[in-house]
């Protein structure tokens, strides 16, 4: 009976909009119950440390309607201030009110603690089903602070991985939050965007230049991300660095994120941390092997042995007192795996071969395992060691039998090389060609790092938006980029043979300054157009690079249009010829249709 007279009461509050604006009016009084006040709308005001900031229009033009012919039928709740009152729930049925011209609302007035207030105003809104996804996300975030994650769920009467995106989605930089908001980025992409720390995303904004591009964002996506299944380390380790903890439960693995990145995928998307995880690995594994004696063998031969990754991997090995062996000087016999039709299918999975065929694949193949495992097991017998083999880009490593080839050094058969010596066995003057090599590897070492910090500067300058026109310098730096970088080996013989002569015994910088002597703007012009006319797309799916196309086609209609316009026309008439006969064909099944229905 009372909540009736208290409905009553309210529709007519709603509805006397000539009562009096400015002074409250007490409905009923309900012990323990807060007063339902009939309160000038003039003496309300909205929250402005209120969480929810956008409504939407057309749902409030809607609540306009309503209210305008059945009154406020839900009093708002308001908190008393210096200057009237000011909203804690109900501000859509305030701003529709206002639209309708009411100049009273009904409202319940509560006393709250400050610490109170925003928690009621943020659950209010969250159990709404129009907010703002990255106003959700403020919002929970906000409440992170009082409850878990699960806590926030049961009260919201959500799934607890829907809190846990949602939570990743606050961190969001507002660049790409107004791309959510506009409907533009996908809640999904824009979580998978704010795994990332907040510089490496204004990096990737920065790189957009204010215009949403999806293709390029998830490109940028998987170029930053790393797949913690071929990580060297173990994903469970606490230790290995503290204050980063274990892979399994670090919120920067897109697998604790929903599947961002697949159904359970685990994906790092924190660079800084994966990478000194892999440091750090690499290491202890430097202290494992010397404290167990056995040989370390970096994947490297002579012909990669100038990678700055491979420099720094060798360099740290010599530090520990380890040697270092190219795999040109090595013997080394990795554990056989034994193939079974599975291996052999997709082995030849390119070819149409007969089950008999692969039965036979599979035949010799099983033949190599037994003679391969047969050295395996012998391997100690024959003069090898025990090693571990590691790739230099992962850190990945597997275990290996290693033995070291004799080669023939300053006339002395069966001695070491000397890069593969220790120090002591050798004599002063191999020690000083020891100490020269050391030394200028050192030097290529400092000049990658030199170079690397000077290209850092210069990507935190202001540089790309230069208004000045390219020096000869730049053009010269652009010209030998698109050479190396973007022309193959018979193209570049082919096309550009006054890049640099034929002078192979001139060091870079002398190449580069002999370049520079002779360089000419035709000389881009050329490499450009060359480019130009390979990077067109072509195929069924040229769709896909449609506007480097249409340049294109556009672009050589001031060069060739004779001849353009030969091959355009020889289409039209074929496609006309076309087009006549499929109209004859439909024509003559019309007729037909008509005699049947006849």
């Amino acid at each position: 009976m009372e909540a009736q007279t208290k409905k009553r009461a309210t529709r007519k509050a709603g509805n006397n909009q000539g009562s009096k604006s400015e002074q409250t009016k007490t409905v009923e009084k309900v012990e323990n119950v807060p007063q339902i006040q009939l309160l000038g709308i003039d003496s309300v005001f909205p929250d402005p440390d209120q969480p929810r900031k956008t409504f939407d229009e057309q749902s409030l033009n809607h609540l306009e309607q309503s209210i305008a012919e059945h009154g406020v039928l839900q009093p708002i709740t308001v908190r008393k201030s210096d200057e009237g009152f000011i909203i804690v729930m109900g501000e859509r049925r305030y701003r529709a009110s206002k639209l309708a011209g009411l100049t009273t609302i009904p409202a319940m007035v509560r006393d709250y603690r400050d610490t109170e207030i925003l928690e009621v105003q943020i659950i209010e809104n969250l159990q709404r089903k129009d907010v703002e996804p990255t106003e959700e996300a403020e919002a929970i975030q906000f409440l992170l602070d009082r409850y878990e994650p699960g806590e926030i769920a049961k009260r919201l009467g959500r799934s607890e991985n829907y809190i846990r995106q949602r939570i990743k989605l606050a961190g969001l930089i507002e660049g790409f939050k107004a791309f959510i908001r506009s409907g533009e980025m996908t809640l999904s992409l824009g979580v998978a965007v704010a795994l990332f720390e907040p510089g490496e995303q204004l990096m990737l904004l920065e790189s957009l230049e204010d215009e949403f591009q999806e293709h390029r964002i998830k490109r940028m996506i998987e170029s930053r991300t790393f797949d913690l299944s071929k990580a060297p380390f173990g994903l469970s380790d606490k230790t290995l660095l503290p204050k980063a903890g274990a892979c399994h439960t670090c919120p920067f693995n897109a697998a604790n994120q929903g599947n961002l990145f697949g159904d359970g995928k685990m994906v790092c998307t924190r660079t800084s941390c994966f990478e000194n995880k892999k440091t750090k690995t690499f290491m202890q594994l430097l202290k494992s092997v010397k404290k167990e004696g056995l040989k370390l063998v970096p994947n490297i031969n002579k012909y990669r042995v100038d990678e700055e990754r491979n420099q720094w991997v060798m360099a740290q090995m010599e530090k520990e007192g380890l040697a270092v062996h190219l795999t040109n000087g090595l013997d080394i016999l990795k554990e056989p795996i034994e193939p079974t039709m599975n291996h052999i299918r997709e082995e030849h999975r390119h070819y149409e071969y007969t089950e008999e065929e692969l039965g036979e694949f599979l035949k010799e193949a099983l033949e190599s395992f037994t003679e391969e495992k047969e050295a395996w097991d012998k391997a100690v017998d024959l003069g090898f060691e025990k090693g571990i083999l590691l790739e230099t880009d992962t850190y990945l490593t597997r275990p290996v039998f290693v033995k070291v080839r004799e080669e023939t050094h300053s006339g002395s058969s069966g001695t070491k090389a000397l890069e593969q010596r220790k120090m002591s066995e050798c004599t002063p003057e191999e020690q000083i060609i020891k100490i020269n090599t050391r030394e200028l590897r050192k030097k290529q070492i400092e000049n990658n790092n030199q170079f690397k910090e000077v290209v850092d500067m210069i990507r935190e300058t202001d540089y790309i938006n230069l208004k000045k026109p390219l020096s000869t310098d730049e053009m010269v730096a652009i010209a030998i980029s698109l050479f190396e970088n973007n022309i193959g080996y018979y193209s570049q013989r082919e096309h550009f043979g006054e890049f640099f002569g034929e002078d192979s015994k001139l060091s870079d910088g002398e190449r580069v300054a002999r370049f520079k002597q002779g360089f000419k703007k035709e000389t881009l012009y050329k490499l450009l157009r060359f480019l130009l006319t390979r990077q067109v797309h072509l195929g069924e799916s040229n769709h896909s690079n449609d506007l480097t196309n249409r340049s294109f086609y556009v672009a050589m209609q001031s060069f060739y249009k004779e001849k353009i316009l030969g091959i355009e026309k020889s289409y039209t008439e074929k496609r006309q010829k076309r087009e006549e006969r499929i109209k004859e064909r439909v024509a003559s099944l019309e007729r037909q249709a008509k005699i049947l229905e006849g």
